[in-house]
C-alpha cells in the first residue's frame, strides 16, 4: 500500500505544540484535516484549529503492515513525534 504523510503541528489549549504526522492511502489534504481534527478529538483537544498552515503534505511512501492495517481499519494512521498525549 502507498501512503501519503502530512505534517502536523497544532497548538494545544495549554499552549503547547503538538507534533503529529496524519497517514492516508488517499493523497487528499481535505481529508487528512479531517483526519487531524477526529484524532484531537480523542485527546481532547478538539478546538485546535487545523488547516493548510498547520497539516501540509510532507511525502508518500510504501505502508509499514502495522500502519497498512490500521488505515485499512479507520482510514488513517497518526504518527506522534512530539508533544502528543
Amino acid at each position: 500500500m502507498e501512503i501519503h504523510v502530512y505534517d502536523t503541528y497544532v497548538k494545544a489549549k495549554d499552549g503547547h505544540t503538538m507534533h503529529f504526522d496524519v497517514i492516508t492511502k488517499e493523497k487528499d489534504h481535505d481529508k487528512a484535516i479531517k483526519y487531524a481534527k477526529e484524532w484531537l478529538k480523542t485527546v481532547g483537544e478538539e478546538n485546535s484549529t487545523v488547516t493548510t498552515e498547520e497539516c501540509q503534505f510532507c511525502h508518500s511512501q510504501g505502508a509499514p503492515e502495522p500502519v497498512a492495517q490500521a488505515i485499512e481499519k479507520n482510514g488513517y494512521f497518526i504518527q506522534k513525534m512530539e508533544g502528543c498525549p
